[in-house]
């Protein structure tokens, strides 16, 4: 009796304090009970007290199906056979009723997902095929996008289509089509966190502490952002061989004179046969000048410089590169483009230029770290020819180590790379006994060439 009272006290200091509205002494033990036992990880006592909550007063709280997730993960994991299939058709249920109980928490698309989610990881279990886990996901795409959020879903969607390919479902096309679909949703994830990311990198950087739960959200949006970036590294890697010149130059001679004036097949066409190096063939001039003539744009600006750089033409290229920048006018877009000619004219060895975009990488995205390592690679590459004396020459390897350094304090995902190459550039830097042979300990040492910079020489 003693207990029993303790659990209606209880469950009245929830209903007050928490929102509970106050119904039956049954239903408030019952979600009482529940919840101890869920924050003590008792999944299995939990089941009876949940099922009794739940069926008698679904609406009562959001805890039922929050925690309810809980407990069936727990029983489907440990269960086999029928009754673990119903325990995942259970789980379906339980997502419908909590978008029907609290469409606030449970959205639509959310729902969608978890359940092509649930109905991939149960795929045996359930008897499903590749084409039904496909459809589930495709649904999800299709209905709702912005809701299509889980790295882990976009790359099971995708995949699924590559195995349907090679299981004679589907024609090539459609991998090509979805590996962008899936591309393109990243890519707009990616923009959304990074952008709130930057937002709380700024008010760090301007001096202002964040809160515990603006911490927690930094966190998140880095982990989500690195996710993102594994994803999409294993869906080149899953595409393979498909995505090589030999099956695409074919595939799109043969449909470029139907979408010779579609901008998204064009700039889709473009930009892989570019990332896969087919650009020597004709037809990639034909798709660039279609590409730009449909819809000039900073992209289609882009590639025809990079013709214009095939063919010689580099102050040309130079000047088309420039277009494209200053048509952009979406920062997180910007800062993409600003990486990738950086990237070329790092390739062509043109490092103040490329530095120059790399610096505007950085601005336009502080939560960045990659350009502070390619900036470090070239003053590395570059020690040779910037200093008048072999002592000063490798002192620019202390400069470059301590530009690397930085990648690691804007991208803690980068730190482990950033270190490495840190130690790499030092160890290549003069040593302490050629410090005190020069006898210019904490000295200042400047550094011509295109790096402008200078460096304080360690002291002893």
């Amino acid at each position: 009796m003693k207990t029993r009272i303790t659990l209606i006290i209880a469950a009245l200091f929830l209903a007050t304090n928490f929102g509970f509205a106050q119904q039956d002494e049954e239903c408030m033990l019952n979600l009482t009970l529940m919840n101890d036992f869920v924050k003590s990880k008792k999944y299995d006592e939990a089941f009876e007290p949940w099922m009794k909550v739940r069926n008698k007063c679904p609406k009562f709280n959001l805890s039922i199906y929050k925690y309810g997730e809980k407990i069936l993960d727990h029983k489907i994991e440990n269960s086999s056979g029928a009754e673990k299939v119903g325990f995942i058709e259970d789980y379906m249920v339980l997502l419908d009723k909590g978008a029907e109980h609290f469409s606030s928490k449970y959205s639509a698309g959310e729902v969608a997902e978890q359940k092509a989610l649930l109905k991939y990881e149960n795929q045996k279990d359930l008897g499903l095929t590749d084409m039904q886990i496909y459809e589930a996901f495709d649904m999800v795409y299709k209905q709702y996008p912005k809701d299509f959020t889980s790295t882990k879903g976009l790359y099971v969607y995708f995949t699924k289509t590559v195995d349907l390919f090679k299981a004679g479902k589907f024609e090539l096309q459609k991998v090509f089509d979805k590996y962008d679909d899936v591309n393109e949703l990243l890519e707009n994830l990616n923009e959304g966190y990074t952008k709130s990311l930057n937002k709380l990198i700024e008010k760090e950087e301007a001096g202002t502490t964040l809160s515990k739960k603006e911490g927690k959200y930094k966190d998140y949006y880095q982990a989500k952002l690195e996710a993102n970036d594994k994803i999409a590294g294993s869906l080149d890697t899953y595409l393979g061989q498909l995505a090589n010149c030999e099956n695409l130059i074919p595939l799109y001679q043969k449909d470029f004179p139907t979408y010779k004036n579609d901008a998204v097949w064009l700039k889709r066409a473009v930009s892989r046969m570019y990332n896969k190096e087919c650009t020597d063939d004709p037809l990639y001039i034909d798709l660039v000048k279609a590409y730009d003539a449909t819809a000039p744009s900073a992209d289609t600006k882009y590639f025809v410089a990079t013709i214009l750089y095939k063919e010689g033409k580099n102050k040309e290229g130079d000047s088309y590169i420039k277009q494209a920048y200053d048509l952009e006018t979406d920062a997180f877009k910007k800062s993409r483009l600003a990486k990738k000619i950086a990237n070329g004219f790092k390739k062509r060895g043109s490092y103040g230029a490329a530095r120059q975009y790399y610096r505007e990488v950085l601005k336009l995205n502080p939560s960045d770290g990659t350009p502070h390592l390619q900036i470090a690679a070239m003053y590395a590459k570059s020690a040779n020819s910037c200093g008048d004396t072999n002592f000063n020459k490798r002192a620019v390897f202390w400069y470059a180590a301590q530009e690397a350094l930085k990648a690691g304090r804007v991208d803690p995902s980068l730190k482990g790379a950033a270190n490495q190459a840190a130690t790499s550039y030092n160890a290549n830097a003069p040593t302490k006994s050629e410090i005190f042979t020069e006898g210019n300990a904490g000295s200042t040492i400047s550094i011509g060439c295109w790096i402008g910079g200078s460096v304080k020489v360690p002291n002893l």
